[in-house]
């Protein structure tokens, strides 16, 4: 299977995704400012998991500028990234709602720890298909920036249970700042 066909269906269903994600935005009880106000946290929540998509997606993008061959584990793990990207709108609406419970957060924690590992996974597949030797191989043999992600996504449910929900979000926006520029590596590869 050519790459362009995993890259193509990948960039529909993450587009389907943020189009759910802002559906889940409902317009405020009033045509007041401070009705806007009173629900900054559901607009806060949503830009977080857009640009989380919108991180995932560039990523994806430099990711597969690298590749040439793809198979079955491939398409698997690709599918996988799909499905915890697709729980974004739920666990979104989720917490957009009640930003300070644990349960809503602690699920938003695990879909992001969750689409991390599939990353990861993906990232791991696409180096098996290609070889070590490849661009992908040589370009990710030692590439903590995903370890870390894995980490900090654990750390944040820790958190969260231990100190207050919300540190969930906040160390999860610390993850976004960390993925928010592609890696550069990439580009001078190619």
């Amino acid at each position: 299977m050519p790459k362009s066909r995993i890259e193509a269906f990948t960039d529909a269903v993450i587009a389907i995704i943020m189009t759910l994600l802002v559906l889940e935005l409902h317009e405020p009880g009033a045509p007041t400012w401070s009705a806007f106000l009173q629900m900054e946290h559901k607009f806060i929540v949503y830009l977080i998991s857009f640009i989380s998509l919108a991180i995932y997606w560039n990523n994806h993008h430099h990711l597969f500028q690298l590749v040439r061959k793809v198979d079955g584990r491939v398409l698997w793990a690709n599918n996988f990234l799909i499905l915890m990207m697709t729980l974004f709108p739920y666990v979104t609406a989720w917490v957009g709602d009640y930003p300070f419970d644990w349960p809503p957060q602690a699920l938003y924690g695990l879909v992001t720890l969750g689409t991390d590992l599939a990353y990861y996974l993906l990232v791991q597949a696409l180096i098996r298909a290609n070889g070590k030797d490849s661009k992908i191989g040589q370009m990710f043999k030692h590439y903590p920036k995903s370890y870390l992600s894995i980490g900090l996504a654990l750390l944040a449910l820790i958190l969260g249970k231990l100190i207050a929900p919300i540190a969930v979000l906040i160390v999860n926006v610390l993850i976004l700042l960390m993925w928010f520029i592609p890696e550069k590596a990439i580009e001078k590869t190619l």
